[in-house]
């Protein structure tokens, strides 16, 4: 009967950080910090289910900054490695790629029960003895629509859910632990925002190297590509992030009655249903005219592409040649544009594989190349 009960308050327990009351979180918007703490509550972290991973874990609620310079909150989740390992450790601030825009495919919500998706590749990174915090991006988890590919935005909750780690007493960090910054895809974009704002948002924190992967530096390329092929439905969940943060936009106005269907259906679900749903579709299909043929959404688009400004920290920019997704050619203008602005940065080329391929097969190689910058050793920039 005891062990009934016990497991019954772990599950209860889970269950609070999973659906943190709203109110709660919101409360600490108006007072604080961008990176302080609003909430934090203990959590678990299993890449399956059942799997033990040495760590704990916990949900938290941070202050963070919308990409108009607002104080927001966002929620993330905070995985530590209990290995007996005394003095400070490296923290790696973490960025998914895409899960959905549903607040139920939101990392926090499922990094407790071993139905993330990226959970295997953020245990390489607990074996190496390093601290992980994983942000779910403005309103995934959080009220609101998530701002999907809103890139500032995406920056702000990473850097502070780096802050937000270093000041979570059971977490054992401090504001001298070294930081990397880590994404693929969705997260690679975030990754890149936040190495790009480090050295004016978070310049206390101490970044030792960003590895950025699979990076959609150009949404307007971006969308041109994938307009009526088998990732179209990212179009149209891009839309609606942009929408999200900047609601003057309009996106309703644009679209006919099955675009509304399709894009009021995504705002709820996760990427392996909207994905289906919004492929090879042509925006001439749900639109009764082209809102990217429009100067505000070009602005607002262009407010996210990578590359004006050169990351403080070195980077390890990879991209699959053969990527169907986020095309080749817009990681090297990345690449061209940070070298351009004095970057140090290592490039590499993926040869074999495409888009989801890329983040596995090259998780080892960005995780030894945060290992040298956590070891002070340097960087071989090829710009």
């Amino acid at each position: 009967m005891r062990i009934r009960s016990t497991a019954l308050t772990a599950v209860a327990a889970l269950a609070l950080a999973a659906w943190m009351p709203a109110a709660s979180a919101q409360a600490g918007e108006a007072t604080g910090a961008a990176g302080d703490i609003v909430t934090s509550v203990p959590s678990a972290f299993h890449p399956l289910p059942g799997q033990p991973t040495n760590t704990k874990a916990w949900k938290i609620h941070y202050r963070s900054t919308t990409a108009d310079g607002a104080p927001n909150t966002v929620s993330g989740t905070v995985i530590v490695p209990q290995d007996g390992r005394t003095g400070p450790r490296p923290l790696v601030t973490y960025a998914v790629g895409t899960v959905g825009m549903g607040d139920s495919c939101a990392p926090s919500n499922n990094l407790p029960y071993g139905t993330a998706m990226e959970a295997n590749l953020i245990q390489q990174l607990t074996l190496r003895g390093w601290a992980v915090v994983v942000t779910d991006y403005e309103g995934l988890g959080t009220p609101g629509v998530h701002t999907y590919t809103v890139g500032p935005s995406a920056g702000h909750a990473m850097l502070d859910a780096a802050r937000a780690a270093t000041r979570l007493p059971e977490a054992g960090l401090s504001a001298d632990t070294p930081v990397g910054i880590m994404g693929y895809s969705q997260g690679g974009q975030a990754a890149g925002w936040a190495a790009e704002l480090q050295g004016s948002y978070a310049p206390e924190l101490k970044v030792k190297g960003t590895a950025a992967g699979g990076v959609p530096a150009d949404l307007m390329k971006v969308a041109e590509f994938n307009n009526g092929s088998y990732g179209s439905g990212l179009i149209f969940m891009a839309a609606a992030g942009q929408d999200a943060a900047f609601p003057e936009l309009g996106l309703d106005s644009y679209l006919n009655p099955a675009g509304k269907l399709l894009v009021n259906g995504m705002k709820e679900g996760c990427v392996a249903i909207d994905a289906i749903a919004g492929s090879f579709k042509r925006i001439s299909d749900l639109t009764t005219r082209d809102p990217l043929a429009q100067p505000d959404w070009q602005a607002r688009l262009n407010q996210s592409r990578l590359g004006r400004t050169a990351p403080a920290a070195p980077v390890y920019q990879y991209h699959a040649l053969g990527d169907e997704l986020i095309p080749y050619g817009v990681g090297r203008q990345l690449r061209s544009d940070w070298c351009a602005k004095g970057a140090n940065l290592e490039f590499d080329t993926i040869w074999v594989g495409e888009h989801v391929s890329g983040v596995i097969t090259h998780s080892l190689e960005a995780g030894n190349w945060l290992a040298d910058r956590f070891a002070d050793r340097p960087a071989r920039p090829n710009c």
